[in-house]
């Protein structure tokens, strides 16, 4: 196996054990329910509607470098957008609200 492999398998072992790590507080997160409009409102607000770290860096109209969308290596960023998407859901079926 070359060092490549040994090296790409060491990460991925890496990232499940701290991946399994945070599932008990997935597991919180994913069965937080509304019944506040305002606490609703609150996550609608603090939770981006999208990633807002990726940026193209231009000079003069030239594309220097990419920042990557650094949201995907957050271990609750799943959970945090099934949260707004819920806190979206509650405000319009139960309050009428459309944000």
């Amino acid at each position: 196996m070359s060092i490549s492999c040994r090296f790409n398998l060491f990460l991925t072992t890496c990232f499940q054990a701290i991946s399994n790590c945070f599932q008990p507080l997935r597991q919180v997160v994913d069965a937080v329910e509304f019944h506040n409009p305002k606490v609703a409102r609150l996550l609608c607000k603090i939770i981006p509607a999208s990633c807002p770290f990726e940026r193209d860096i231009q000079v003069f109209g030239h594309r220097l470098f990419h920042i990557p969308p650094l949201c995907k290596l957050n271990p609750f960023y799943e959970q945090f957008v099934g949260l707004r998407f819920r806190a979206l859901c509650y405000l319009a079926d139960e309050c009428g609200e459309y944000i």
